[in-house]
């Protein structure tokens, strides 16, 4: 089978969920014997790749405009598709849906997964948010077939289009690798277990100013620290932004004034090592489909705190590892509780983010589609 995927700005190694969902994905199915084309966005790849783990890159040009380079770049893609002989389009997220109609009529079957109701991000203006829920809407109601990766999704599909058959497979996570890097975390000025990790893009609905206004608190209230070492704690953001705005300057000027570390995007061998060795992960979103990094913090059986909404109740942790969405007190509260218990690795049960399991399925529909 020829299977072509957009909506992606590619693979590997490039910053975000549905990129790391690709990258961990894609490479599966072509060791399955399938022929698997991802289509990559030029200017967010450094490489000169055209193969990688089995499955082939092609490079579009497409201009870097947050506005509307998702739709441009998946307009040349679908017509690429269509030169290659797709006989599985595989788009992904609901910005690039919008052309699920113009791809059926290129004569293509297509699968749509839907990542998450994007348009309740706050980056995106009145415009923008109308544009991505007709995507939503576009990919609903003309994709052959729907996958969602998770309960939440389904029902809003269920509510909002009637689409009663989609397919649920969880996003999901590789094996953890435990890794240290003692030189890398000597030019951070962290110690194993004496930092606290946030990982993430630096957009508004991530909330990390939350997480950097806690930590300021939190550390301003030495007095009410039992444990010495608790003062010693650091926190680490780790990620980028794709586009350099006020939201994102503000918040690293913010860091930076608070004493936090600043890794910029990180991957393999450093990210390793940063999930190995925190006190624990926090994610304060105000948004999230089934946040990947949630579940690889918890592949590597790490303390967790994240805000209560419902994508990550979904999730299904213990009451003491939610706060309420925006409540700072709160979230310092947790913070404090971190610094001054004993470290201790948690389990998980991870059985249903099984990468291989959800290659299975994902191959079992595009199969219905012949």
């Amino acid at each position: 089978m020829k299977i072509v995927v957009t909506g992606t700005r590619g693979i590997p190694d490039v910053m975000g969920g549905v990129e790391t969902h690709c990258e961990e994905l894609f490479p599966r199915i072509a060791r399955m014997g399938h022929e698997v084309s991802v289509i990559r966005r030029k200017n967010y790849v450094h490489d000169a790749l055209t193969e990688w783990k089995g499955v082939k890159l092609v490079d579009v040009k497409t201009p870097k405009k947050k506005s509307f380079e998702a739709i441009i770049h998946t307009f040349r893609a679908i017509n690429k598709a269509k030169k290659l002989g797709a006989d599985v389009l595989h788009i992904h997220a609901i910005g690039p849906a919008l052309l699920t109609p113009y791809a059926r009529l290129l004569g293509m079957k297509v699968v749509f997964t839907h990542h998450g109701p994007d348009y309740d991000r706050d980056k995106w203006g009145k415009m923008a948010k109308i544009i991505l829920m007709c995507g939503e809407r576009m990919g609903c109601l003309f994709a052959n077939k729907v996958i969602v990766i998770s309960e939440l999704i389904n029902d809003l599909i269920v509510r909002k289009y009637g689409r009663r058959d989609a397919h649920l497979i969880y996003n999901g996570v590789p094996k953890p690798n435990f890794t240290d890097f003692p030189e890398y975390f000597q030019e951070l000025g962290i110690e194993e277990g004496k930092y606290i990790l946030g990982m993430c893009r630096f957009v508004p609905e991530k909330n990390l100013h939350h997480l950097v206004e806690a930590f300021v608190r939190f550390k301003n209230e030495k007095l009410k620290i039992k444990s010495s070492s608790a003062s010693d704690i650091k926190l680490v953001l780790a990620g980028d932004t794709d586009f350099e705005d006020d939201y994102s300057r503000s918040l690293k000027e913010q860091a930076r004034k608070a004493g936090v570390i600043l890794t910029g995007f990180v991957k393999g061998r450093k990210l390793h090592s940063l999930l190995t060795h925190a006190r624990c992960f926090v994610l304060p979103s105000s948004h999230e489909g089934l946040p990947i990094a949630l579940l690889e913090a918890m592949s590597y059986r790490l303390p967790v705190i994240v805000s209560n909404i419902p994508a990550n109740l979904e999730v299904g942790l213990k009451y003491e590892h939610y706060f309420h969405t925006g409540n700072i007190d709160q979230l310092t509260e947790k913070l404090r509780n971190v610094a001054q218990e004993e470290f201790r690795r948690i389990d998980y049960p991870m059985e249903e983010y099984d990468w291989d399991t959800i290659a299975e399925k994902t191959m079992d529909v595009y199969q219905l589609l012949h």
